[in-house]
């Protein structure tokens, strides 16, 4: 795949960057009701996740004092 090397005139070169195609692309396809169910079926099970760990994480999170002071080993009860 050899490519051939010819001089190109300075002025196509400057048509080139303002050429504009008279072709236009395709539309986009519109998504369908169960894609659009489905993509927020997807969001709302994120956002859920999400909200969920933050509820049953918070607990473990938080530095419980009143737990740390009436604990007591069973080798110190015995002194």
């Amino acid at each position: 795949m050899f490519r051939r090397r010819e001089p190109v005139p300075f002025a196509f070169l400057a048509e080139a960057d303002r050429f504009r195609s008279n072709v236009a692309p395709p539309p986009r396809e519109r998504a369908t009701a169960g894609q659009i169910a489905g993509r927020w079926l997807l969001g709302l099970t994120i956002v859920s996740a999400l909200a969920g760990s933050l509820v049953l994480g918070m607990p473990a999170l938080s530095a419980d004092q009143s737990s740390q002071q009436t604990q007591q080993s069973q080798a110190s009860e015995g002194r």
